[in-house]
């Protein structure tokens, strides 16, 4: 599995996400994979990744936290936890589905 954390320059959410993602990845028995941080610089760089926001974290090239019609562009991101409630990271939950998904795609991952 390919994990990249996403984020521009001086993000505040930067050390939480990458906690985060450690946190989330320990929790699904996955506590030695590996994760990059790349810094996206550029529009451009933006636009080629679809970086909809910092933090961005891409499984195998994949946001699972994607949302149709949000444009790329170097900003930061906002998730919408399943309360409801907004969080410069995405839920603990919600990514130990998307990390678990991922190690184990099964007949229902296209």
């Amino acid at each position: 599995m390919d994990i990249e954390l996403l984020v521009v320059s001086d993000c505040p959410h930067t050390a939480p996400a990458r906690d985060l993602l450690r946190q989330a990845l320990a929790d699904v028995g996955l506590p030695h994979q590996g994760f990059t941080t790349r810094e996206v610089s550029t529009p451009g760089q933006a636009a080629e990744l679809g970086f909809t926001g910092s933090p961005t974290i891409l499984i195998d090239g994949r946001d699972p936290f994607a949302e149709a019609g949000r444009k790329t562009g170097l900003a930061c991101r906002v998730y919408r936890g399943s309360d409801g409630a907004l969080a410069g990271v995405p839920g603990l939950v919600d990514l130990r589905r998307a990390l678990k998904q991922a190690a184990d795609p099964g007949p229902s991952r296209s």
